[in-house]
């Protein structure tokens, strides 16, 4: 006689384990993705004076160079979020890394600007690809008790590439010229793939919603984060909402469409500070009379505030209502900005390290929550397009540091006319609450 079938909630049982050394293999491994993502998309800031002096190039052609990168990163965000949810993270995370290392590497042989450019648009499209999945993959093997923190320590990685890629720009450029960054930024990929290959296994909440794997093969995968408690054979289940159809199309169903909205206006509005402040805050400080020197001081203290923030906000995010956490977070980073336009000497250093908290810190939380927000089977495509609209904030902010610079406008007013996105992104955040903690769940069986 066949023995009884048992059945297994997944959520509900990683909810229940240890936080075991087989996820933070996956944690690792993810936090590497993002590390090499963030050394690809800062190295052109890295390279661009020596690029500008070899090939004697203006400063709107250096533009171009960056707003490629940043176009691509958006067009890849948007294509490979939807791919990853029905093909899988596995899959769709190696090929972006494998396509992104290969497109720097060819990069670094680039003969003119405007190859440069083109290059550069192609490497986006794979970094663009693999930060969603990276977060989406994270997330789905982490318990929920943890799960906005581990994500914001996984994407820490990302701060980390982009301050490795200054400390190798420091060493290589001198000796080795400008392309040696470039290589360095597609051998460093390239190199991570095969351990990919053999290390990374796919989400098993996705192989659950999917139907895509044996009992037998989720049964393998759970046994690596604990022992099985429930004899063989077992039928897996993932109590979760689920819905049919294009995962672009599920953002937008009547359940999700608001938080949906919400939600890009929020990235929107992060991106666009985080960029803004990223690129100008040297100058703009400059701008207001201090030293070139001291200026380029205070800005690391946004780095500083924004890596911390990140850590302490996911904590929060874990232990109290993220809603609360994240739209707190952004209006104290209004004030924060508003003081910064107010304030001078050590006390400037200070706000700026307030700002890199709540609004650098918020727009890493702001990844975790997203990825909360929507269910396995559109997950992704939800955190990929987020990030996409996103983006756009990212160039809009980029181009608004220099309209601000040129009208002359003073210093506590430009810092207060930026607070007024970091407002928005608050009451936006607050508004998707309303509808984000209840959704309604169907059991999804394997």
């Amino acid at each position: 006689m066949h023995s009884p079938e048992s059945t297994l909630e997944i959520r509900g049982w990683l909810d229940k384990q240890p936080f075991s050394f087989f996820q933070w293999r996956v944690l690792l491994l993810c936090f590497a993705v993002v590390a090499v993502d963030g050394l690809d998309t800062a190295c052109v800031g890295f390279i661009a004076p020596a690029l500008s002096r070899e090939w004697h190039l203006q400063p709107a052609m250096l533009g171009a160079l960056f707003g490629s990168g940043l176009i691509g990163l958006m067009v890849g965000a948007l294509l490979f979020g939807p791919l990853a949810d029905r093909i899988g993270r596995r899959k769709t995370l190696i090929a972006t890394v494998a396509f992104f290392g290969a497109a720097s590497l060819v990069t670094a042989y680039a003969p003119n600007i405007a190859l440069l450019i083109a290059l550069r648009f192609v490497t986006g499209l794979g970094l663009g690809g693999a930060m969603p999945n990276a977060i989406a993959m994270t997330s789905e093997y982490c318990p929920e008790r943890k799960k906005s923190f581990l994500t914001t320590v996984m994407f820490c990685g990302f701060t980390l590439g982009s301050g490795f890629g200054g400390v190798a720009a420091a060493q290589l450029l001198p000796s080795h010229g400008w392309r040696s960054i470039l290589l360095l930024g597609g051998v460093l990929p390239l190199l991570l793939v095969p351990i990919m290959l053999v290390l990374l296994p796919e989400s098993v909440r996705y192989l659950v919603l999917r139907k895509q794997a044996a009992s037998e093969h989720i049964a393998r995968i759970l046994q690596k984060i604990a022992p099985l408690a429930v004899p063989a054979p077992t039928r897996f289940t993932l109590d979760e909402a689920v819905q049919g159809g294009s995962p672009v199309r599920q953002l937008f169903t009547a359940e999700y469409r608001a938080g949906t909205l919400l939600i890009w206006i929020v990235f929107f509005m992060s991106l666009l500070i985080v960029y803004l402040l990223t690129n100008w805050l040297p100058t703009l400080v400059h701008s207001s009379g201090m030293p070139l020197a001291i200026a380029s001081e205070v800005a690391v203290m946004y780095q500083v505030g924004g890596t911390i923030g990140a850590l302490v906000i996911g904590r929060l995010m874990d232990k109290a209502n993220p809603t609360a956490v994240l739209a707190t977070s952004y209006g104290l980073g209004a004030l924060f900005l508003v003081a910064t336009g107010m304030a001078t000497g050590t006390l400037l250093a200070a706000t700026v390290m307030g700002v890199g908290f709540c609004i650098s810190g918020s727009q890493i939380g702001a990844n975790a929550y997203v990825a909360r927000y929507y269910p396995t089977s559109s997950r992704v495509t939800g955190i990929s397009w987020a990030l996409g609209i996103g983006r756009l904030g990212s160039v809009v902010g980029a181009l608004v540091g220099g309209v601000l610079l040129s009208a002359n406008i003073s210093f506590p007013v430009l810092f207060a006319i930026v607070a007024v996105p970091a407002a928005i992104a608050s009451v936006s955040i607050f508004a998707c609450g309303r509808n984000a903690d209840v959704k309604p769940a169907l059991n999804v069986a394997a």
